[in-house]
């Protein structure tokens, strides 16, 4: 599960995700009139381009996490958003017309499960979508110049590349494993400009995730350790760091 004070995740996380929400309701053809569903909320990235689209009658939000279930409730009134897991879906056969998980699947405790969920609840028809950072590219570099500058301190953690999902190619894997039917693959990418180093450091200390886990975990000469190192990593300020996510889009079949 992926835990963090909703306004934290938005500084560290959410300047990405907000940009991935539009390529990836695209990509799962979300239009007026739809009934979509978001698995794995968060605070409302992708949330708050579904109801843009859609009005907040006509989506509904799930998470694991009780903090982010209440941001989406202040945020976003109206919409249906309820405390469960990706794995055990508190809907219908055939809800919806689409499901979407953006940034999800390689926090799910069972991804297949999870996705198999997304399948049964989306009409006969309906789209199954989803994206996650191409971690072991080392192609979202906010979160891989962290972990290469702590390996480099620790050789022995294991960062997040090793999720599922994340490598080339995996994520359809899951897909066909679900059950999904005309799986197809794409790309996106998020931009986000940083004035100085402290502007992408500071966010990254606020406890958001395996990153805000794993800081949090050191004493003070540690993270100075880190910290230096990651200012080594990256380029002299200003700078921008672009990100790439896998994404994949499945038909849920009967």
């Amino acid at each position: 599960m992926f835990e963090g004070a909703p306004a934290s995740y938005d500084r560290f996380m959410g300047v990405y995700s907000v940009q991935l929400a539009p390529q990836l309701a695209d990509f799962a053809g979300v239009r007026s009139g739809q009934h979509v569903l978001d698995v794995g909320c968060g605070p409302g990235a992708l949330t708050s381009e579904l109801v843009a689209r859609l009005g907040a009658d006509n989506v509904s939000a799930v998470d694991p996490s009780e903090s982010f279930v209440a941001a989406i409730g202040e945020r976003f009134p109206g919409t249906d958003v309820q405390r469960a897991p990706a794995e055990e879906l508190p809907f219908a056969d055939g809800t919806f017309d689409a499901a979407l998980a953006q940034l999800v699947v390689h926090f799910m405790s069972d991804p297949v499960a999870g996705l198999r969920e997304m399948r049964r609840v989306t009409r006969d028809g309906g789209a199954v979508a989803a994206c996650v950072w191409d971690l072991p590219g080392g192609r979202a570099p906010m979160l891989s110049v962290f972990w290469q500058a702590a390996r480099q301190l620790d050789p022995g953690i294991e960062g997040e590349a090793g999720r599922p999902g994340t490598r080339a190619g995996h994520l359809a894997e899951l897909f066909e494993e679900a059950g999904l039917s005309e799986i197809q693959e794409a790309e996106f990418r998020a931009r986000v400009e940083y004035t100085t180093f402290d502007d992408w450091w500071e966010p990254v200390t606020l406890g958001v995730g395996p990153v805000g886990s794993y800081l949090q975990g050191l004493d003070d000469a540690r993270v100075a350790a880190l910290r230096e190192r990651c200012r080594r990593l990256l380029p002299e300020p200003p700078f921008t760091l672009t990100a790439v996510a896998w994404a994949a889009r499945g038909v849920a079949r009967d």
